[in-house]
Parts: structure tokens; C-alpha cells; sequence
């Protein structure tokens, strides 16, 4: 470009500059919508070419023109100036923008559009979409996030929010946020854990999702020392959650929020890996086997279709593989109480292979909570290794016949 040219550009950069310093609402409505059409998908270097080097002046009069009118934000011009601001965000090749936009206190305005009461949910699934772009860029980036109280903001807007595309998008930032951030990774894990007593199915059922994709993940939710799993209130609001779901309505959405909650149950197989496993996953499928114990007899009571959907889903393996596991009394207790309400013992015939008889004698002798005391390392080794299957129609008709 010639230094006729460049001066040129400069010329027209700085009257852009000046037409939206003089200009209205509806000049600025208007100049963002041509800034959206021209400049979407563009990279950091054809955005720099663009405004003459000095693109970062346009972003620093977006990003302070949101702080001060995004309680005030017209349906329309809010999102369109989200989406200005994510054409910057977006930009490959180079993360100045991002910089800039996080110096000038941009994702903390975006979190206060996520808690303010008067936001639209277009404006908020417009913060929670650059917040993710935030997100993705890196640890670093994260940690700002997480540092301005994020997971609490966005978990209280996966909880309440009205519109499920809105709910949907605060999930996927929530688990954005626990990769690669192991400083707050199992902040995340525990907050969602507290979320469980929403009144949203919907909410309830990303909430589990999202729950079962941060626990298996390697080295998940190293829960700090201070952190006494065994004293901690958590059992209540799983249950409450569990009492909740058996209560709704609609059978497509309890089986589906009940999917995630028996993934929850995803038990320590295998002896030798325990050690992978942290305390804050022990403490979440203890807690899903106690709301089980508490809350199962009202599901196999009234709902049978669902039960045997339950079932099926292996419940009864991982309920086993729980009640083998000796390093956790209180799982095992848990599970083997479960187990009874269950009547599982008059399974014996399709579950002899893999439940020791001394185990099914006890439980006929109504004694399900002392089965961890008089059990064995090799039966023990029984439950844990067990692979019960129950897809067959007769396990079903003989629990349920019993």
C-alpha cells in the first residue's frame, strides 16, 4: 500500500471513529450492523489492514460503550454489538484483541450481563458465546474467568435461566472451564454438585451430563485437604434432586436425567486403579448410591417401565462393584442396603456366578448392612470383577415378580 493509500485509510478510520463518538443510538445501530456484515469471520492481521493499525481503538469504544449501557440494551442492538465484539474475540492469528478486551474489564461486563436481572436471553447467550471464545484461548484465560466468581454466575444461569439453548451453552462453558485449569477445575465440579437442587428439569439434566464428562476425566476435581468430603452436606441436595426427578411427569425427561445419575454410579473397577480416582468422585457415587437407597423403592413402587429401564442400564453391576469396594465401609453399606430394596437376592439363580452365596444368605436374613463386615477378599474380588448383564427379560420378570 502506498503512503497515499495508507494516509487515505487513516483518514477514513479516524471519521469512522468520530461518526460513532457524535453518534446516537441509532447511528451506532447502523454502523454496527455494516462493521457485522463486512468484517465476520475476518482475521487479526485483515482487521489490523482494515482500520489502519489501529483496530484496538474500535474494540476499546465497544467494549466501554458495553459497560455503560448493557442494563439499557435495545433487543436488537445488544446483540448486534455481542457480535461485534466477538468478530474481535474471534480473530485468528492473534490473541491482542483478547488482551485488550480483558484489560479493559470486558469478561467481568459480560458476567454482569449473565446476573443482571433485566437481561434478555438473546444478550445472554450473546456473553455466554464469547465467554466460551474467551475460554478456549487458554489456561491463563480461564483462570481470569474463574477469578471473577464465573462459575458461580454461569451455574446461576444454567440453574434459572428461561430458554434451554441458553441453559445448553452455560453446560458446555462449564466444562470448558474445567479443562485444562486445574487451579479451579474442581471448584467447578462442586458447584455443579450444589446446582443439583434447581427446579428446572432441563437444568437438572445438563447439570448430571456435564457432571459424568468432568468425572472421567484423568486427575479430575483434586479436591483440596481442607476440603472433609465425609462431613460435607452434599447427600441432601442429591437426594432432593433424585426426589425431584422420580416426581415429574414426562418419562423421556426422567430417563434421561436418570441416565446421568447412573453415571454417577460409575464404580472404581479395578483395584489398581483407585488411586486415579479422587475423593470428590468417591463422593459423588456415594451420594448418588445413598439417594438410590433413599428414593428407589418410590421409582420400582409406581413407575415398573422405568425401573426395568433402570436396570438396564446396569445399575445392578455397578451397585455390586460399589459393595466389593473395601476401601469405602459407607459405599458398601450404601450399596448393599440399595441392593435390598432392590431384592436382588431373588436374582440368585441368574447372579450366582457372580454374587458368593455367604453374601445372599445374608441378605435373606434381612441383614444388608452388615454384608461388608463378613465378606472376604475373594468375595470381595467376586463383586468388584462381577459382570452382571441384566438386558434379559427373565432377570426382570423374577425381580419383579418377587
Amino acid at each position: 500500500m502506498s503512503t497515499q493509500e495508507q494516509q487515505a485509510n487513516i483518514g477514513k478510520v479516524l471519521s469512522f471513529l468520530r461518526e460513532w463518538d457524535r453518534g446516537d443510538m441509532r447511528v451506532r445501530g447502523r454502523m454496527l450492523s455494516t462493521f457485522v456484515t463486512q468484517n465476520t469471520g475476518k482475521t487479526f492481521y485483515e482487521l489490523e489492514l482494515e482500520f489502519a493499525q489501529v483496530a484496538s481503538l474500535f474494540l476499546a469504544r465497544l467494549t466501554t460503550w458495553m459497560k455503560l449501557t448493557y442494563p439499557l440494551f435495545s433487543r436488537g442492538l445488544g446483540k448486534l454489538l455481542l457480535k461485534a465484539l466477538g468478530i474481535f474475540l474471534s480473530a485468528s492469528c492473534h490473541d491482542q484483541y483478547l488482551i485488550n478486551f480483558l484489560e479493559d474489564g470486558g469478561a467481568l461486563t459480560l458476567l454482569d450481563i449473565l446476573s443482571h436481572s433485566q437481561s434478555k436471553d438473546d444478550d445472554k447467550a450473546g456473553a455466554i458465546k464469547l465467554l466460551l471464545t474467551v475460554s478456549k484461548a487458554g489456561r491463563k484465560y480461564k483462570e481470569i474467568i474463574c477469578e471473577s466468581h464465573g462459575v458461580k454466575v454461569i451455574g446461576e444461569c444454567l440453574s434459572t435461566s428461561n430458554r434451554d439453548e441458553t441453559k445448553e451453552a452455560a453446560s458446555v462453558l462449564l466444562e470448558s472451564l474445567s479443562h485444562g485449569n486445574p487451579r479451579y477445575q474442581d471448584q467447578v465440579y462442586k458447584y455443579l454438585i450444589t446446582c443439583m437442587t434447581c427446579s428446572s428439569p432441563k437444568s437438572l439434566q445438563l447439570i448430571l451430563h456435564t457432571l459424568c464428562i468432568i468425572q472421567v476425566k484423568p486427575a479430575t476435581c483434586q479436591c483440596a485437604p481442607e476440603w472433609l468430603w465425609l462431613q460435607c452436606s452434599l447427600p441432601s441436595p442429591v437426594c432432593e434432586s433424585i426426589k425431584l426427578i422420580l416426581d415429574l411427569k414426562h418419562y423421556d425427561v426422567k430417563a434421561v436425567l436418570l441416565t446421568g445419575l447412573v453415571a454417577l454410579l460409575r464404580p472404581i473397577k479395578e483395584k489398581e486403579h483407585q488411586h486415579q480416582i479422587s475423593k470428590g468422585d468417591i463422593r459423588v457415587w456415594l451420594c448418588a448410591v445413598k439417594a438410590f437407597n433413599i428414593h428407589l423403592f418410590l421409582l420400582t413402587n409406581y413407575d415398573q417401565e422405568l425401573s426395568r429401564e433402570l436396570l438396564s442400564l446396569g445399575v445392578i453391576q455397578h451397585l455390586l462393584h460399589t459393595m466389593g469396594n473395601r476401601e469405602h465401609p459407607d459405599g458398601q453399606i450404601q450399596a448393599s442396603l440399595t441392593l435390598e430394596v432392590l431384592q436382588c437376592v431373588c436374582l440368585k439363580v441368574h447372579c450366582s456366578k457372580s454374587v458368593p452365596t455367604n453374601i445372599i444368605t445374608i441378605f435373606l436374613q434381612n441383614k444388608a448392612d452388615t454384608v461388608y463386615m463378613n465378606m472376604n477378599e475373594t468375595e470381595a474380588e467376586m463383586l468388584l470383577t462381577n459382570q452382571i448383564n441384566m438386558s434379559q427379560g427373565n432377570d426382570f420378570t423374577v425381580l419383579f415378580d418377587s
